[in-house]
């Protein structure tokens, strides 16, 4: 197993939930949630902490993995990684039809396990900016139906589709925009019944461009 593997079997093995574990090492819940992702890693100070807090050693914490000791940073040699397709590109703005593309993406393994049939969509646009880059690659779980205040990929009317956070009411469907440009405004659809509304899927991780990284 890889470090954010370890990480999240040893935090359970000690029966401790990631807030917890979060505020005896000194950091976010967030952050221990994007460790044990593979999102990010933790720095040596964080994992000797960890080591010490979840009552392994530091060879035990990263699978006895040959660690090249850079300073403020730990990394595994080899990461697990996976790839699932990138099917198109979908706008952060106004509805249109998605552009369809050949190609893989890769993603930690870790996040792969959990969204096996998950598929990449890659952003244009600005209106999901403050959270998604144009140009990023979006992972799309088609069978996690949205929640309300999720970001989800919808289709309208057959053929348009669109990525905001989705909000529904008893007779309407708002789709809002989180950007930076105050030029976009909510996609309101009322009376959702009388329209054709496809769920594509939520949003569940991404990963910015090469040319953003």
């Amino acid at each position: 197993m890889g470090l954010a593997e370890n990480i999240r079997k040893f935090r359970t093995d000690a029966d401790l939930t990631q807030a917890k574990l979060a505020d005896l090492v000194g950091v976010t819940r967030a952050t221990v949630t994007q460790w044990e992702t593979g999102w990010s890693q933790p720095r040596m100070g964080a994992v000797e902490k960890l080591s010490e807090v979840l009552g392994v050693s530091m060879s035990e914490l990263v699978d006895g993995s040959n660690i090249k000791r850079v300073p403020g940073a730990i990394t595994p040699t080899e990461p697990r990684k996976a790839y699932l397709p990138l099917l198109g590109k979908v706008h952060a703005g106004d509805a249109q039809e998605p552009q369809v593309l050949d190609e893989r993406i890769s993603l930690p393994y870790e996040v792969w396990e959990r969204h096996r049939d998950g598929y990449f969509l890659q952003v244009e646009g600005q209106c999901m900016s403050k959270i998604y880059p144009e140009g990023s690659y979006i992972l799309i779980d088609p069978a996690r139906r949205p929640a309300n205040g999720s970001i989800a990929v919808v289709s309208i009317d057959g053929a348009d589709y669109v990525m905001r956070r989705l909000y529904r009411g008893a007779n309407v469907l708002v789709l809002s925009p989180d950007s930076f440009d105050d030029c976009y405004t909510d996609i309101v659809v009322d009376d959702p019944a009388a329209h054709t509304v496809e769920f594509v899927g939520t949003v569940v991780w991404f990963q910015p461009s090469a040319e953003l990284e």
